[in-house]
């Protein structure tokens, strides 16, 4: 059974969306999108090409998010030596 005209191109819109959010930081919030049905044979090779990007993005984002854990740690770490351990005045004229 071959998919429906319609369900056709509302594969390719949802693909076309998915395309945009994997290429870059669109900060969009994706929902599952409902009735679509199963993917058209002609469009799987696409949706795993989309898939590899997801994952790719995921790789990066985390690396990313990793090395800004360590840097945020470094600069807790340096920020925590800088603590005043007694009294930061002297005072000279008593």
């Amino acid at each position: 059974m071959s998919p429906e005209p319609d369900d056709h191109s509302a594969w390719e819109v949802l693909l076309d969306a998915l395309e945009r959010d994997a290429t870059g930081d669109t900060g969009a919030t994706w929902a599952e999108p409902t009735g679509l049905g199963p993917v058209p044979r002609e469009l799987v090779g696409r949706a795993s090409r989309i898939l590899a990007a997801q994952r790719d993005r995921i790789a990066v984002l985390e690396a990313e998010r990793r090395s800004t854990a360590e840097h945020l740690g470094a600069l807790r770490s340096v920020a925590a030596t800088r603590e005043p351990r007694g009294a930061v005045y002297l005072d000279a004229s008593a």
